[in-house]
């Protein structure tokens, strides 16, 4: 099973892989899968930032930098972009 970021990554490489391909229905199955996998993505942050006790929102810091590195953010240690 894949996490949010990889469904995430997996969202955007079959988006870029649908771009320029000629054939209609072809470049729609893979923009299908893409859209799919965002969902999924979608879900996933969503219900990592939900409360885990009711009282304190927010999501587990190895699943915070896993989304940062997803979406290319900054890494706390090094300062730079990824």
């Amino acid at each position: 099973m894949a996490t949010g970021p990889e469904h995430y990554r997996e969202a955007e490489r079959l988006a870029r892989q649908a771009l320029p391909i000629q054939d209609p229905a072809c470049a729609l199955v893979l923009a299908q899968l893409a859209t799919a996998h965002a969902i999924l993505a979608d879900v996933a942050v969503t219900a990592a930032s939900a409360p885990v006790d009711g009282s304190e929102p927010g999501m587990a810091p190895r699943e915070w930098q896993a989304w940062n590195r997803a979406i290319g953010g900054k890494s706390p240690e090094d300062g730079e972009d990824r």
